[in-house]
């Protein structure tokens, strides 16, 4: 059954009413299954990096290949709304960031995501005053990862982090941004920028249950990336085993 296409407008009004689930998309078939499951926001993140292109981090995704997988993503024609990350480098200058947004948008994204507060704000800025939708991301930043000394951190833990948080996420409010992701913010943190964000909706991963919504990597959600799965996560299935009982069944019966 056919669905009408998701806004960012109905994703902001969910707030206070209903959880907004997202999860992560590379390809066109994963693209349709989670659009036919009614996932309503679909993000192609830089985390294909490791999980699909087998990077040890993110800070090797480029633009090129944001783009080709926005593409296959966009094949599928999804109802959901579709996000794509600004990868590492990408947004270093307002003028930087307006080009490689439209560029992601021009390849089928909806919306754009970069990683940071306060200290991207003129990029913000930009973005949003080309009209271009823009989805925050505060917390632990997995494109800073190398400089924290290759350690993904919880943020918040502390008053001066606690403060920082709460002044970021007051900035991205303020510049107009409909959501942000909260990752690895310790729960009561995130709770509090939840209530406090009254124009923009809190997407959390591993910052505990009060956010507005949620957001997974959708291999770590399916078992698809076996070798390695967050202590955050509970796999609600095990494709990567069905994957190996198939081949090697299938290698039995040649």
């Amino acid at each position: 059954m056919s669905r009408d296409k998701v806004t960012t407008t109905q994703v902001l009004a969910c707030k206070g009413r209903q959880r907004v689930g997202m999860l992560t998309a590379y390809d066109h078939p994963t693209a349709r299954l989670l659009d036919e499951a009614g996932v309503p926001v679909l993000l192609v993140g830089d985390s294909l990096g490791m999980v699909v292109l087998g990077f040890p981090d993110t800070t090797h995704v480029t633009m090129a290949h944001m783009v080709h997988h926005v593409q296959a993503v966009a094949r599928a024609r999804p109802a959901a709304l579709v996000g794509a990350d600004l990868p590492f480098g990408s947004y270093d200058t307002p003028a930087r960031a307006v080009a490689h947004s439209r560029e992601l948008l021009a390849a089928g994204a909806d919306f754009v995501k970069a990683e940071g507060g306060r200290e991207i704000l003129p990029q913000i800025q930009a973005i949003l005053a080309d009209e271009i939708p823009f989805c925050g991301h505060l917390g632990m930043l997995p494109q800073h990862v190398l400089e924290e000394g290759g350690k993904y951190r919880i943020k918040g833990r502390d008053d001066a982090g606690r403060l920082r948080l709460l002044e970021d996420a007051a900035a991205l409010e303020t510049a107009g941004a409909f959501a942000c992701v909260l990752e690895l913010v310790t729960p009561p943190v995130a709770r509090e920028l939840t209530a406090v964000c009254r124009r923009m909706v809190t997407i959390g991963i591993g910052s505990g249950p009060d956010c507005d919504g949620q957001v997974l990597v959708t291999p770590d959600l399916v078992g698809g990336f076996p070798w390695f799965t967050p202590r955050f996560v509970t796999p609600r299935a095990q494709t990567g085993e069905a994957i190996r009982t198939a081949v090697r069944s299938w290698l039995d019966a040649l």
